[in-house]
């Protein structure tokens, strides 16, 4: 029998939703939503999986730094709470972020903004640019770090 986690909270809803806005806000320039648009932020919700931990500690300390509930506080308190979240870097800090944009940069407006086509990579393939294949020269010129398995 698995034990799957607690979903999020309501008020831990609220404190993620208002950190991805500030995280990806919408720009009107762009033409983009921001992370907390509804269908964006169901996502990030719906594919924490197991990073919901990690991303609940994240919210503790937003919500630690801010004094109170992250969601409600003012805006000084809380990009003050965010910015001590990023400088203490860490697994909580990557989680949410891991969380937030991967859900972000798979909405098919976003991906329109940036002029790719919103569909799978399979069949047709994405084309890629071949970068300087010279940049794996350091790691060629490594020593073997695992050992060979018996035969």
């Amino acid at each position: 029998m698995r034990n799957d986690p607690e979903p999020l909270s309501s008020a831990e809803t609220r404190n993620l939703q208002r950190v991805a806005g500030m995280m990806v806000p919408a720009s009107a320039e762009y033409d983009v939503p921001g992370a907390d648009d509804p269908a964006i932020f169901a996502d990030i919700v719906k594919s924490l999986g197991r990073d919901l931990p990690e991303v609940r500690k994240a919210l503790a300390a937003l919500n630690a730094s801010a004094g109170g509930s992250f969601a409600d506080a003012d805006m000084a308190k809380a990009e003050a709470a965010a910015a001590a979240l990023r400088e203490a870097g860490g697994a909580p800090r990557a989680a949410i972020e891991r969380a937030i944009l991967q859900c972000y940069y798979r909405d098919d407006r976003v991906l329109r903004s940036l002029n790719i086509e919103p569909r799978p990579p399979f069949p047709k393939g994405h084309t890629l640019e071949q970068g300087d294949w010279s940049l794996l020269d350091a790691v060629r010129s490594r020593p073997k770090l695992w050992r060979d398995a018996p035969r």
